[in-house]
């Protein structure tokens, strides 16, 4: 996969929609996005809120902001010498400290940390094989996270940190199962590669199949599920979200087609994936669970579930690519023109 066309993957071409959020029902709640001025024009598809008030973004252009006060000021803190790349994800365990993942072939996939707020950054990887390229990542707790990127010699190849994404190694692929031709993975949003009590889950596209692997061993060993998502060159699953309990979600379609995307909502029955007797109709690129409730973000819109996936309902016709909650219940949404917004409910 070269980088011209996966960075390509990552635009949607669409013209952006109308800013104004529209109310849904959910349990008697009106839901709707509250837009936070960044004063950046810059696309933010790495998102990492921490709380209702602290939370971090990470975009294009090397670009990456931190807010404090629930998002009515952002401070630009990402790291100089990354002025020139595409951040895609961003992991924060606080205020303080994060980990972030820039994507590209070779070198321009790196990992960025920062323990003070981003006043300075590490970069505590580096890619230097030509094949590779990562696209997301996972921590499954404080120290333990994990990275992917698409098959180099025909399997997806991951990469691991024990010391919170001060270091990292890339791990024997011998528990790995082999790769479809012409499968990788969705730099969209973050969350092609999820993990929830100790499980990590990666999602993929692009081949025959629109598949599923999932670890229970910090990502050594692997085993793999097709789904019914469609999947081709352009289309497949571009995010999960999976909870504690093992339920997980899946959402993607065609970032060609945004407007119509067929099946392109699934929920996880057991090890059987289902698509939703609803789903949103249309390309979505990122996904949370926000208690019981499952949230989806694209370019067209957000949507609602509150069945666990199985069936969608539209509460906004804004532009977002991404979307995170955190444990506490705080939901915020990133995306395209420095659009970061929190979920009023």
């Amino acid at each position: 996969m070269t980088l011209q066309r996966k960075l390509s993957m990552a635009v949607a071409a669409v013209a952006l929609i109308s800013l104004m959020p529209a109310p849904a029902y959910a349990g008697g709640r009106d839901l709707g996005w509250q837009l936070t001025p960044t004063g950046t024009e810059a696309r933010f598809r790495g998102l990492a809120p921490v709380s209702a008030k602290t939370a971090w973004v990470a975009g294009s252009a090397g670009t990456v902001l931190r807010t404090v006060d629930g998002g009515r000021s952002w401070a630009s803190v990402g790291p100089a010498e990354a002025a020139g790349l595409e951040f895609r994800d961003i992991q924060a365990f606080d205020a303080s400290n994060a980990v972030a993942l820039t994507i590209g072939n070779g070198p321009d996939s790196r990992v960025y940390a920062t323990a003070d707020g981003g006043r300075t950054w590490k970069e505590t990887f580096r890619n230097e094989d030509p094949v590779a390229f990562y696209d997301c990542m996972t921590f499954l707790d404080r120290r333990h996270g994990l990275a992917l990127s698409d098959p180099v010699d025909g399997k997806f190849r991951i990469l691991a940190t024990r010391d919170g994404g001060r270091s990292w190694k890339v791990l024997p692929n011998a528990g790995m199962p082999a790769a479809l031709e012409g499968e990788f993975a969705f730099a969209a949003s973050g969350t092609c590669l999820v993990s929830a009590g100790g499980k990590a889950m990666f999602a993929t596209g692009g081949g025959a199949s629109a598949r599923v692997f999932t670890s229970r061993d910090g990502g050594l060993h692997w085993s793999v599920t097709g789904t019914p998502v469609p999947s081709g060159p352009s289309a497949g699953i571009y995010s999960l979200a999976v909870r504690p309990s093992g339920a997980a979600i899946a959402v993607g379609g065609d970032y060609t087609t945004p407007t119509a995307a067929p099946d392109g909502a699934a929920y996880l029955r057991g090890r059987t994936w289902t698509v939703a007797r609803t789903v949103p109709g249309e390309y979505r690129s990122g996904s949370a669970w926000l208690g019981h409730l499952a949230l989806a973000v694209g370019p067209t819109g957000s949507d609602l579930s509150t069945d666990g996936g199985r069936t969608w309902k539209r509460f906004d016709t804004g532009s977002f690519d991404a979307v995170e909650c955190t444990a506490s219940g705080a939901c915020w949404a990133s995306g395209e023109k420095g659009r970061v917004a929190r979920l009023a409910r």
